[in-house]
This record gives structure tokens, sequence and C-alpha cells, in this order.
């Protein structure tokens, strides 16, 4: 890379603490650094022109998991495990809500909702049989019940009659959330670079070595990793890559639905955003093909969010897609983040489990609390 005197001393050189990631792990990471050490030369690494992996591309939920994707947790976590992880996401979201403010974050807490398909009337006899014990396994962080039982009202099609309402969920605006956290890093004297992938990273006896878009050579005093979707490329952890796809529809004239929903168990998920319905999820589809790193957009899951929203979410209305696009969350065998000291120069803060709203911001601090 032919750069200058200038550019190598004022972006490149001496660097204290240099992050991989400009998503809202490594930028809370940064900022959380800036606190902590205000001289210090603090420098991002983000290998795309904006986010490369799902921060910029959620679907913007503010949420800590459906009644069914507890239940789920609870056959893989122990009882202390679940509401352990209750409690992370909870103060995840109000870090990034104290961060950046609800306006900052354009916030509304309309709740949220899990449909249940009219085909699976077991499967939602057995949650409803479950919800007064999973209301008291959270009652210790909420002091309320978190789920309660409510007619669907929003005319939703070939679904049960009653939704599983979520008194504190909440939904946000990801680009101002993203916009706001890149905004505060600039203002912080943060370094952030762009198009400026690390492939390959050396530990030295005093400080690490890393190169940048196979090519150029630098060091700092202390690296993080916090690249969550695509950690596999850089550490030996059991971080799997999943690609989750998502659709927005062309503003809908009178559209009356309002919230955050789920459905079967999660993998599908839509909500409200400036008149319009934004849908996402179908990597249950195919978990073999979605497992991938790679963008992109396959046509039996798009076929499938077009039917859900054809026939589930707005039945027998002519609706237009506007946009598609797909996002990459780190996932792995539980549903722990993993933020630890790799070696003497090298920390990471990854798989965050398709939680990243909740949890990314805590993620970030604790990361630069490691070091």
């Amino acid at each position: 890379m032919n750069l200058s005197y200038w550019e190598h001393n004022t972006w490149l050189r001496n660097i204290d603490y240099a992050i991989i990631g400009s998503g809202i792990v490594g930028l809370s990471c940064a900022l959380a650094l800036r606190d902590q050490h205000p001289k210090s030369k603090i420098v991002i690494f983000e290998k795309g022109i904006l986010p490369s992996g799902a921060s910029t591309k959620n679907a913007g939920f503010a949420c800590f998991g459906s009644l069914s994707e507890i239940l789920d947790d609870l056959e893989s976590h122990t009882e202390e495990e679940v509401i352990q992880l209750v409690r992370t996401r909870l103060d995840g979201l109000k870090l990034l809500r104290k961060t950046l403010g609800d306006d900052g974050l354009r916030y509304k807490e309309h709740g949220g909702y899990e449909l249940f398909k009219e085909a699976n009337t077991n499967f939602f006899e057995k949650c409803l049989t479950q919800q007064a014990y999973v209301n008291d396994l959270l009652h210790p962080i909420f002091q309320a019940d978190v789920f309660s039982v409510v007619e669907n009202t929003f005319n939703f099609g070939a679904v049960q009659p009653q939704l599983i309402f979520n008194q504190f969920e909440g939904q946000l605006d990801t680009g101002h959330m993203m916009s706001g956290l890149l905004q505060k890093a600039i203002a912080a004297n943060i370094f952030i670079l762009n198009s400026a992938e690390v492939t390959k990273i050396s530990e030295g006896n005093t400080d690490v070595s890393f190169q940048i878009n196979n090519s150029l050579e630098l060091r700092a005093q202390q690296l993080c990793i916090a690249t969550n979707g695509f950690a596999s490329q850089l550490l030996d952890e059991k971080v799997v890559p999943a690609r989750a796809q998502v659709l927005v529809t062309k503003p809908i004239e009178n559209l009356h639905i309002k919230g955050t929903f789920h459905l079967e168990k999660g993998y599908y998920y839509f909500r409200n955003i400036d008149n319009r319905i934004l849908l996402g999820g179908g990597r249950n589809l195919d978990f073999d093909a979605e497992q991938t790193s790679e963008m992109g957009l396959t046509e039996l899951v798009q076929n499938t969010l077009e039917e859900l929203l054809s026939t589930t979410i707005l039945p027998n209305r002519t609706l237009e897609i506007e946009d598609r696009w797909s996002g990459i969350m780190g996932v792995g065998p539980q549903k722990r983040p993993i933020v630890k000291q790799i070696s003497e120069h090298i920390y990471c803060g990854v798989r965050l489990g398709g939680m990243g709203v909740a949890i990314g911001s805590s993620v970030g601090k604790k990361l630069a609390d490691l070091i």
C-alpha cells in the first residue's frame, strides 16, 4: 500500500489498542477503553465500508427471548444459566439505552408477540402450560410477569387464535443506533479505518503484529477481536457463522401492525418500521446452507418469507418488496458469548448468538475491562 509519512504517523503507528470490527461490540469496547485510557491511541479496523456482520443489518429487536426460545434454552442450559442469559441481555439493553438515549435509538416499547401456526396446537399448548413456570423463573429480574396471553387482534392468518405477549420487549432503529455509536467514537478521538480487513495476526514478545488487506504490516500493544460471525477466520474458537436473510416492504397504507413478532422459536421475526413490514429469518429451512460467512440470498428462504408475508402477516393484501439483504451472526453450542483473553496481547468478544443488539454493548465493555 502506497501510504505517506503523515498517514503512517497519524493513523497507523504507535497504536495502543487495535480493535477488529466496527460493530456494536467493537465500538462499545473502544468507547469503554477511551473512558479508561483518555490519552491512548485506539484504532478500529473494519473490512467493509460499513460494519460487515449483523450490526447494521439486524431487525432492530430490543428483545431477550420469546417464551418458546426460553423454553428451548432450558433444554440445554440450567435454570440459573437461563436466568443469567436473560439478565445479561436486559443489562446490555439498559447500557445501550443509557449510552445513546431512547431518542437516539428511536426506541419504542410496543411489546413483543409470539405467534404459533394453526398446525402447531400441541406446541402452543405446551408453551401455555409452561408460561407460569417461566414467569416465576424471571420474576426476580422483572418484578412482574413477563408473558401473558392475548387475542389475535392483528388478524394474522393461519395461526392460533391467541398470541403470547411480552410486555417488556421493544424495538429500535438500527441505523440510528450504529450512527450514534460511530459519532460517539469519532468524538472520542477513536480512529475508524474502513475497507481495512485484518488477514493475519502474529503475537510478539512485547506487542502483536497484524496484516491489513494481505499487504500492510502493523503493530499494536493490545488487539481485540470483535468480529462475531467472522471470528472463526481469526480464532480457534467454537463460533459458527449463521446467515440471516431479511426483506422489507414498500410503505403499506393503514398498516395496523405495531410491535415485534416471533414465530417458530424465533427463527422467523417481523416488525413495523416506517409504515412497512420488515421480515427476516428462515435459517432453519437449510442450516447447512445458511452456515456461511458469505452475504447472499436464496430462493428457498426468500420465497418462504414472501409466503409468510402474504398468508400469515397480511393475508389477502397485495404487497411489494422494496429491498432484501442478509447479515452474518455468530452462534455456537452455548448461548453465552465468548469474552476472554486469548494470549498476552490478544483478546476477543464474539459469539453473540443472534442477540447482538441486546448484549453487544455489555460484551464490548467486558472486553475493555478484561484488558
